[in-house]
């Protein structure tokens, strides 16, 4: 540990909090000194009423995150039931995600024993305990899916499913709020130890307990299941565990401290914002080990963090925590250390398809520039990790390069995780694969089975993150066929409509429709892969269009007016840092927002896809033919080019030879290339997205 990391908790807290993040937060002995809850005789805590949850906005109007008190998000969320994603891109996975992969995934979580852990402590069932010490979680996540799914509208299927879960899991809480089903009977005396909190999830278990319970409140406005998070929070949490005299505290697993923060958005409850706080500021008195600390991203003050290492999932809902932490308190510290992580990522460590993590040692971030394409991690659920971040740090600052790796996350590096039919999972995302290793990639179950219910509970949230809400306007993230029917921050009421055949064309509508003719500013995202990107407003061109942009439009808005969006989606040849020692000499394509990769089912027979060579010439571009295929893997853009099918001979039939300098010999071929995203629906085979430049 460096002298930066070395530094106690109480010097951190004195130093780094600034004055404008003190004056929003009470002290910490004013904080947990009145915790509210049971009585504890060793603190002298005294008995009082559970906080009444927030009613505005009401629990239907909060959106993925409810940022409408938060004072340091420039960007406030719409709700889910605001947007209605019509026929198109997305429409065909969400359907699909609610009428599949939701009900197929209940189906397996009872098959695979996960509900059974809860009934068996209730005497609904004889079974033993089954799965990880983090099974509990699966439960929640699912739950979620479920919550933001009826936040888009009733399913009374659904709603009865996820219920019975519920009413399972909440006669499993114990008197004093605990709530968990692996560390009872001969396991209780471990609970909450230290060693327990960095290993058994204790903490990550209730934080998607809380994720789940919140979503599910904003979808039903029944808190039932949310009523119990907080009697875990607030009698077993909050009276035991924070700073001295409590017991100390570390969250292992990243996830309780966005959770806390979003149950105080929801409650109003500061204390639960303040153990967040002490969780991300690190306890010294539990002298965890570097390594340990690394690979948890956890148990040492957040802002002397310097880069992204350890686990890749625990490091992005750290800083997922860390943002929503800013947001509520405007430390400044917290916002630097965010921005430098950020650049560490997008510049040395995050794949072409937003995906992140490079090892499959420790699910964990690799050195700088360390992007293998085979051996890619990659996991699903740190893919979405990213997402979430970026959707914070979005809300913090409004600036579009958030939103690229939004779209090149959403579209690439977690659409991968789920099959067309939505029955089939990635755990990892790799950028090469070969079946002939014995992996197979899509399954319908992992005994640790964060992933699916994790890309479930994303689609299902998916309408959240099309727009947000400013002080001056509105801004549009995503494009897809949709309707908003929302309102301005000032209460105008505004009703948005998208006609596009995005991402398969660049070309959108965009109807603006205000309750009445008002002057508000509306930002136009011009993605950054948008080269060349025009706007006009009733046929009137608009300048000022950049790439990764957002082009704001001031004006005096009324029913009728129509923006038009147009961007070239000419396929764009990629070239990665030198440093990334496995892409040199290779490219990849993009076209829009998808990154494309070759399977070797499409290729001309008798070639290898790995002795094939992309044939660009002088060219940056290249020549490419695109096709839109409709009866092709749920209907793609196909992508064809020119290329060449190389010949070494016998000499590289050895592992080593005599170096000659002389081009292998090759024949012509037309390569074809599909998105990422659509890679293994098919049969098993060769697959690679980063292709080798025919040398000339």
């Amino acid at each position: 540990m460096n002298k930066k990391e070395d530094i106690s908790r109480r010097r951190f807290v004195t130093s780094a909090v600034s004055a404008g993040a003190a004056a929003c937060l009470l002290s910490t002995r004013e904080l947990f000194a009145g915790v509210a809850g049971r009585s504890n005789q060793e603190n002298g805590l005294t008995q009082q009423s559970a906080p009444a949850l927030l009613d505005h906005p009401s629990w239907k109007d909060q959106g993925i995150e409810n940022l409408s008190r938060s004072p340091f998000a420039k960007l406030k969320n719409i709700p889910v039931h605001a947007v209605t994603i019509d026929s198109g891109f997305w429409a065909k996975r969400r359907v699909i995600n609610v009428e599949k992969s939701i009900p197929s995934m209940h189906d397996l979580l009872e098959a695979n024993g996960r509900m059974n852990n809860f009934r068996r402590l209730i005497g609904k069932s004889t079974a033993a305990q089954s799965g990880p010490v983090y099974s509990d979680s699966d439960i929640y996540k699912w739950t979620e899916a479920v919550g933001f799914a009826l936040q888009s509208g009733p399913n009374p299927a659904l709603r009865a499913s996820a219920e019975k879960f519920i009413d399972d899991v909440v006669a499993t809480q114990k008197a004093n709020g605990y709530l968990n089903t692996y560390y009872v009977d001969d396991k209780a005396a471990l609970s909450m130890t230290v060693q327990t909190q960095t290993t058994g999830h204790e903490l990550y278990n209730m934080g998607h307990y809380l994720q789940g319970a919140i979503a599910f409140y904003r979808g039903t406005g029944d808190p039932k299941m949310l009523d119990a998070g907080i009697r875990f929070v607030d009698d077993f949490l909050l009276p035991s565990y924070g700073p001295p005299p409590l017991k100390p505290i570390v969250s292992g697993h990243p996830e309780i401290e966005m959770a806390l923060i979003e149950l105080y958005r929801t409650t109003g409850d500061r204390r639960q914002l303040e153990l967040a706080r002490y969780i991300l500021s690190g306890d010294d008195r539990l002298q965890l080990e570097p390594r340990r600390t690394i690979y948890m991203y956890s148990g040492t003050p957040f802002t002397a963090r310097t880069k992204l290492e350890g686990h890749a999932v625990r490091a992005m809902y750290a800083c997922c925590g860390a943002t929503d932490y800013y947001m509520e308190t405007g430390d400044a510290t917290y916002l630097k250390t965010l921005h430098n992580l950020w650049n560490d990522m997008t510049s040395t460590k995050m794949y072409v398809t937003g995906g992140v993590g490079s090892r499959a040692a420790g699910e964990a971030f690799g050195d700088a520039y360390e992007l293998p394409n085979a051996r890619a991690y990659g996991e699903s659920c740190a893919a979405i990790g990213n997402m979430m971040w970026n959707w914070r740090m979005l809300a913090v600052t409004g600036d579009a390069k958030f939103t690229d790796v939004i779209e090149r996350a959403l579209y690439n590096g977690i659409n991968s995780g789920m099959s067309l039919d939505g029955t089939l999972y990635c755990y990892r995302n790799p950028l090469a694969f070969d079946p002939a290793t014995g992996d197979k990639i899509r399954n319908t179950w992992y005994d640790t089975t964060c992933c699916p219910p994790n890309l479930e509970r994303t689609f299902a949230a998916l309408p959240g993150y099309f727009y947000s809400t400013s002080k001056d306007g509105i801004y549009v993230h995503l494009y897809d066929n949709s309707e908003l029917a929302w309102h301005l921050e000032n209460g105008t009421g505004l009703k948005i409509t998208q006609k596009t055949n995005y991402p398969w064309d660049g070309s959108v509508e965009i109807g603006v429709t205000p309750a009445e003719a008002s002057e508000f500013t509306f930002y136009v995202r011009i993605p950054g892969w948008a080269e060349r990107a025009q706007v006009s407003v009733n046929g009137k061109p608009v300048a000022g269009a950049k790439p990764g942009e957002y082009l704001s439009i001031s004006r005096k808005w009324a029913a009728g007016d129509v923006v038009h969006l147009k961007m070239e989606m000419t396929p764009q040849v990629i070239e990665a840092n030198p440093h990334v020692v496995e892409d040199a000499g290779r490219v990849a394509v993009q076209r829009g927002p998808l990154v494309y990769c070759m399977e070797q089912l499409d290729q001309p027979s008798g070639v290898k896809l790995d002795d094939v060579a992309l044939d660009l010439g002088r060219k940056t571009t290249g020549e490419f033919r695109s096709e839109f295929k409709p009866d092709l893997l749920g209907g793609v853009v196909v992508l064809e080019h020119p290329g060449a099918s190389l010949e070494f001979g016998n000499a590289h039939e050895a592992l080593y030879s005599t170096y000659t300098p002389d081009t292998p010999k090759n024949k012509p071929v037309a390569l074809t290339f599909i998105p990422y995203y659509a890679w293994a629906n098919r049969e098993a085979t060769q697959m690679q997205v980063w292709t080798p430049l025919l040398k000339t």
